[in-house]
């Protein structure tokens, strides 16, 4: 099983996540206040209008707007203050012709007015008129009743993440209380004979534990919830140990190292002697991050990812995040990312037969956003720390020429 390696496009790769469609995240229920960025378990429908009443955008006078037809100032209209709709009451009387009603933004409109006044555009007389300088429209500077949401509309689909809008919106309806899906627990285990903690002072041929660090805070950035199984040395046995424990207490696990093909590549082994195992694939065609596996066991997802910490990285934001977001409960839309068009700043050949990921600084030049790549080996925690996006070289792609735009996809 060692030498197994059976490479897939990226396509393919995320084609894989409908073979855990078995694997469905628990429901609980939480206090609104608690569900920011949980993904939403039901479907919301609206159970009345919103607004439910006639109310004022602005500080001024509600009128009927045909009492204002042609107001201008020098040729103002004379309207008589019956009342003033006070903030959170219903009106105890209602408007005709000739008639205004004092109002602040928010109120609520008395019966037959349909139009406000801006305050700015009237002079007060006495305590009972008005002069009206400005004709008014019917609906001007009013919400009607159902104008954001009728009653009976669906509001949110379940399988989406509840952004601060989206909590606003529930609390618009009284919602205290809402079923969302459990976050997903995400296990990740370090290899590698050469690895150490942090908190050693690493010997010649050392390295430290950078991967668990980037890896737990892109699972949290995920909305999941990351466990720590710390550094497993080379060896197949310990890390099959480690996985079976990751198995039971999480719902995905990545291994960072030991996904290449090589004499002390331990991952494949490890993962072969799991219950019931089935390697979905080894290798995906991007770069970098190409050693990369993708096994299952359990129902569960197992990762092997590479080494190199940029080469993890990229492949968690364009394969594995997917994944977490899937099993999250997220429907339709998968991953939420934000790209701007740029420049490019320079060449950049490719090889065909790969998709490859450049990682980018953004910079304005005479008015024009433009893409600097930054080029640099995969263990160089410095290309990510500098980059501000990544753009994609196609599969099929000879390379990019300097000047031509790009699509820039943002890092968070």
């Amino acid at each position: 099983m060692k030498d197994f390696f059976n490479v897939v496009t990226i396509e393919q790769a995320l084609a894989f996540r409908s073979v855990f469609s078995e694997l469905e995240m628990e429901i609980e229920t939480v206090p609104l206040i608690d569900a920011f960025e949980r993904v939403l378990a039901e479907p919301m429908s609206a159970t009345e209008n919103l607004p439910n009443f006639r109310r004022s955008t602005m500080d001024g006078y509600a009128v009927c707007a045909s009492s204002t037809f042609g107001a201008t100032e020098s040729n103002p209209a004379f309207l008589t203050v019956k009342g003033t709709s006070l903030m959170g009451e219903t009106p105890g009387f209602s408007i005709g012709s000739g008639e205004a009603c004092r109002i602040s933004t928010g109120g609520m409109l008395p019966v037959g007015a349909d139009s406000v006044v801006m305050i700015e555009h009237t002079e007060t007389i006495d305590s009972t008129t008005i002069e009206v300088l400005r004709s008014a429209a019917p609906g001007q500077h009013v919400i009607e009743p159902g104008e954001d949401f009728l009653k009976g509309e669906i509001l949110l689909s379940a399988g989406r993440r509840l952004r601060a809008q989206e909590i606003g919106l529930l609390a618009a309806f009284g919602r205290d209380t809402l079923q969302v899906y459990r976050k997903p627990v995400v296990a990740v285990i370090s290899t590698g004979d050469e690895v150490v903690p942090i908190t050693e002072t690493p010997t010649p041929g050392k390295i430290l534990d950078i991967n668990t660090y980037t890896l737990t805070s892109m699972i949290k950035a995920c909305g999941a919830v990351p466990i720590s199984y710390g550094i497993v040395r080379d060896n197949s046995e310990s890390l099959n140990q480690t996985l079976a424990l990751a198995l039971k207490t999480s719902n995905m696990v990545l291994v960072s190292g030991g996904s290449s093909v090589g004499v002390r590549d331990v991952t494949i082994d490890a993962l072969s002697a799991l219950p019931k195992p089935r390697i979905l694939f080894h290798g995906i065609s991007i770069s970098p991050g190409k050693p990369t596996i993708l096994a299952m066991s359990q129902k569960k997802a197992l990762w092997g990812l590479p080494g190199h910490v940029v080469s993890a990285m990229i492949v968690f934001l364009k394969v594995v995040k997917p994944f977490i977001e899937y099993i999250s409960g997220i429907k339709g839309l998968m991953s939420q990312t934000i790209k701007v068009q740029a420049l490019l700043s320079r060449n950049l050949s490719s090889a065909q037969g790969r998709v490859d990921y450049v990682r980018i600084k953004l910079k304005t030049v005479d008015g024009k956003l433009v893409a600097d790549p930054i080029l640099g080996k995969s263990g160089l925690i410095s290309t990510m720390v500098k980059a501000d996006g990544l753009i994609e070289i196609g599969l099929n792609v000879e390379g990019l020429d300097q000047g031509e735009p790009v699509e820039v996809e943002l890092l968070y």
